[in-house]
This record gives C-alpha cells, structure tokens and sequence, in this order.
C-alpha cells in the first residue's frame, strides 16, 4: 500500500491521555501533524516509502533492491526493528549470512520480542558456520516457550522458530526464506490493526495497544504517527526510556512532527526536565507559526509542571 495512502487520525493530549478524531491526514503528517518539512533536517530518503519498496521487492525475490530499500530506511531511523529485520532477509536471499546475522542482531537489539528475526538470526548462524551460538539461541527460544505455555502473543512464532532452526541443526533443508514474512500484513489488515490500537490507546489498555502497533508497525513501516503512538504508549507504562527512543525515531522521520514533539516535551516534564520541554515547546512556537493546540498544550504541562517542583 503506498504510503501516501494510509489513513491516519489525528490524537489530542487532553489531560495526559489519547483522543480519536475521524479526521483522515497526509500521511507524512498526522499524530497531531507536522510531516515531513522542507527544512535541511528532512532525511534524505522518505523511510516509509522505502520500507513499501522494500517489502515489494523481497516479495518479488529482488533481493539487491530490497537490501537498497531497507538501507536507505536505517539511513534515517537506523534503530527500527522491523527494517533491521527485513534488511537481514534481503541478505539471507543474496547469499551474505554473515551481514544478516548482523541485521538480524540488530532487529533483536531494538525489540527483543520480534521472534522472527530471533528465528532469522538462528538460522542465519548455522548458514554462516556458527552452530554454537545457533544453538544457545535455540536454548533461548525454548525457554521462553516454557514461560509462553502457548499462551503468549508470540506462541506461535516461538514454535515455528523452535521447529526451523532445530530442523536446521539437525541437518534438514533450511526454512525456506520468508519472503512474505508473517509480521506483515494485508493493506486492508494493516489498517484495522492501527485503527484498533488507536482505540486501545483510547480506551487506556496500553499493553493491548502496543500488540497491535507493533503489527501495524511491522506493515507500514517507520511512520511517525505509529512510532509516536509507540512512544505514547510505553509512556504511560511508565517505560520512559523505551518512549523517548520511539519518540526519537518518529522525530528523526518527520523533524516538525507536532504531535512527537509535544509528547516528547510532556515526558520531559514527567521526568523533570522542564529545561528540555521548554525547547520542544520553542521547535513547536517556531512550527505554528499562528500558534497550536499542540503548543498549547505543552505550554500547559510545563506551567503544571513548573507548579509542583515550586
């Protein structure tokens, strides 16, 4: 689905949590705007356009382009794990299993529960000569299987993982590459997940909204709403860190995304860091020039925030 096509919704901070408005924007935009501007910052390369690309050209085993693609999306969020993982499938198809057990390194760095690319980095050692580690991996896998007892939201991607690579141990033809990985969805399917988390967010239950973004990131790429809405969401599960690095990817996409900086400004306050808000609250004043509610509501927290340390 072309990235120009996907439909997003506009979120309202009203006081600390999500809003849902019917409102369909640009989808360089949206998660209270901004987009890609025309300032030196804007990346060289629009990453979810390349990540689309990417995706096209794995599934049409055009293994060189997909590897381009994939590149130019790290070029500018080097840090998303979806690309990473997919960059290493590109690599599994050119034959290069040591520079995909890299990706596949990274993708696992980024987020740990992308079991996939555990299972592409598993089978990627065995390719490239390093059955040890391969099998400390596999011993991984099949702890957190126990813990899982099949009940998790990574059940079935732990067993496919557990049966490839110990196939693969064994001495059995490989999996075949996943050249339409399972994380990715249908363009019909990808926007009901991102719609559905949407309402989760809405509806307070963050842990449930970060499956579903996670599903709709994986289809769509790094696009600064879902990675804005990522960054939410661990937010209010308290996990600043993990929120100011998803925060960072969407910024790094999209430099005068509205909604990522005044979020990012309202974790600053919630840490304390009134000085470091007070600058996203001056990127948002030069931003809106006419003025926003975004900016506004920054300006809100910071003088609630400012109250309380006082």
């Amino acid at each position: 689905m072309p990235a120009g096509k996907f439909r997003t919704y506009l979120v309202a901070a009203a006081c600390g949590w999500a809003t849902v408005s019917a409102m369909p924007l640009d989808a360089a935009g949206g998660g209270g705007g901004g987009g890609m501007s025309s300032m030196p910052s804007e990346p060289t390369y629009d990453p979810t356009v390349e990540y689309q690309k990417g995706v096209d050209a794995l599934g049409q085993s055009r293994f060189a382009d997909a590897k381009k693609a994939f590149d130019h999306v790290l070029s500018v969020v080097a840090s998303h794990a979806p690309a990473n993982y997919l960059a290493g499938q590109a690599r599994v198809g050119l034959n290069d299993y040591k520079g995909a057990v890299r990706y596949f390194q990274r993708a696992i760095k980024y987020d740990d529960n992308l079991i996939p690319a555990h299972k592409g980095y598993g089978l990627a050692l065995i390719s490239s000569g390093q059955k040890d580690k391969a099998a400390a991996e596999l011993t991984d896998l099949r702890t957190r299987a126990d813990k899982c007892g099949g009940s998790c939201p990574q059940a079935a991607d732990l067993k496919d993982a557990i049966a490839a690579i110990d196939a693969a141990m064994g001495g059995a033809p490989q999996a075949a590459l996943d050249r339409a990985p399972g994380l990715l969805l249908s363009d019909s399917a990808g926007d009901a997940v991102y719609v559905e988390a949407v309402s989760l967010i809405n509806e307070k239950r963050y842990a449930d909204a970060l499956l579903s973004l996670h599903r709709a990131e994986a289809k769509f790429g790094p696009h600064p709403d879902i990675l804005t809405y990522l960054g939410f969401a661990h937010r209010k599960l308290k996990q600043y860190e993990v929120a100011e690095a998803y925060y960072r990817q969407a910024l790094a996409v999209a430099p005068e995304h509205r909604g990522a900086t005044e979020y990012y400004g309202e974790l600053m306050v919630e840490r304390g860091d009134l000085s470091g808000a007070r600058v996203k609250l001056a990127q948002l004043d030069r931003i809106c020039t006419f003025g926003c509610y975004e900016a506004e509501e920054l300006r809100r927290w910071i003088e609630l925030g400012r109250g309380s340390s006082s």
